[in-house]
C-alpha cells in the first residue's frame, strides 16, 4: 500500500476517541509519524461534548456555565495556543496544514448557544491565522464534518430512545447513515497530499465539498452523504420540505442563504 505521507510528522489533539482518533488512524494509515493528546475517559467532571448532548433545545441561561468554561475559555483557547506553537515551526521551514474540527453550528443554530460561538470562533480563527500564515508557506482551514458516528453519538442518540426531543429524533434517524470518524482523517490526508492545498487556505470545507473535490468515499465504502444538497437542506424541518423529493442532487444550499434562514433548517 502506497505511503502518501512517509516522513511527515502530525499532531492530532483530542485524539482518544471521536473524530480525532478517526484522523490519527487515517494519517497512520497513509504512512505519516503522528502523536497523539486527549483526555482520559474516566474523567470525573463531564466532557464539554457530553454536557452539549445533554442540554439539547434549554435556554441559554438554562445552561451551566461550566459548558461555557469547557467550550470557549478551554476548548476555544486550547484551539489557538495548539496553532501558535505549530505554526512556531511549520513558518521556519516554509510550509505546513493547521486543521480545525468546526461544524454547520458555526452557521446557524445547533445545540446551544455555546456550541454555535465556539464553532464560529473555529471558523474566523481559520480565516484570520490563514491570512497571517499564507506568506510563509502554511495553510489553515476549519473543516466541517457532517453527522458523525462517534462514541458518544452512539451512546446519547441511539440508545436514549426514550425522549420526545425532535432534534435527537432527527440525529437518531441519520445516524447510521452518518460519516465515521475515520471520513475525517480521509479529508485531513487528502489536504496534506494535496499541492495545492495554500489555494483552500482560509475556507470553511464541509466533508461532503472535500469528498466530491477528491473523489473520496467512506472508510466501509459509503458515500458521503451531501448535507449541503438543497434537497437535503429542504428536507431538515423546512416549509418547503415538500419540494425536497423534486429537486436534483447537483443543486446545492449556498452558505449564505442558509445564514439568512437558518431558523426555519
Amino acid at each position: 500500500m502506497a505511503a502518501p505521507m512517509k516522513g511527515q510528522v502530525c499532531v492530532v489533539t483530542g485524539a482518544s476517541r471521536g473524530i480525532g482518533r478517526g484522523i490519527a488512524l487515517q494519517l497512520c494509515q497513509a504512512g505519516a509519524t503522528v502523536y497523539i493528546t486527549g483526555r482520559h475517559m474516566d474523567t470525573l467532571r463531564a466532557t464539554a461534548e457530553e454536557a452539549i448532548m445533554k442540554n439539547i433545545n434549554k435556554a441559554f441561561w438554562e445552561i451551566p456555565a461550566s459548558i461555557w468554561d469547557d467550550i470557549n475559555n478551554v476548548g476555544l483557547r486550547g484551539h489557538y495556543l495548539c496553532s501558535v506553537y505549530g505554526a512556531r515551526l511549520m513558518v521556519p521551514a516554509g510550509r505546513g496544514l493547521i486543521v480545525v474540527i468546526s461544524s454547520i453550528g458555526g452557521l446557524q443554530y445547533l445545540f446551544s448557544v455555546p456550541y454555535g460561538v465556539g464553532k464560529a470562533a473555529c471558523d474566523r480563527l481559520a480565516v484570520d491565522c490563514a491570512r497571517e500564515l499564507r506568506r510563509h508557506g502554511v495553510s489553515y482551514v476549519s473543516l466541517w464534518p457532517g453527522l458523525v458516528q462517534t462514541e458518544l453519538m452512539k451512546e446519547v442518540v441511539v440508545k436514549n430512545d426514550n425522549t420526545d426531543d425532535p432534534l435527537l429524533k432527527q440525529l437518531r434517524s441519520n445516524f447510521f447513515s452518518a460519516e465515521t470518524t475515520e471520513m475525517s482523517g480521509k479529508c485531513v490526508v487528502a489536504l496534506a497530499t494535496d499541492p495545492n492545498v495554500l489555494s483552500l487556505s482560509g475556507k470553511v470545507l464541509p466533508s461532503c465539498d472535500l469528498a466530491r473535490r477528491y473523489s473520496l468515499q467512506d472508510v466501509d465504502g459509503r458515500p458521503v452523504q451531501d448535507y449541503l444538497a438543497l434537497s437535503s437542506v429542504l428536507s431538515r424541518g423546512s416549509s418547503l420540505g415538500w419540494l425536497a423529493s423534486y429537486l436534483p442532487g447537483f443543486l446545492r444550499m449556498p452558505k449564505w442563504i442558509m445564514t439568512l434562514y437558518a431558523s426555519k433548517f
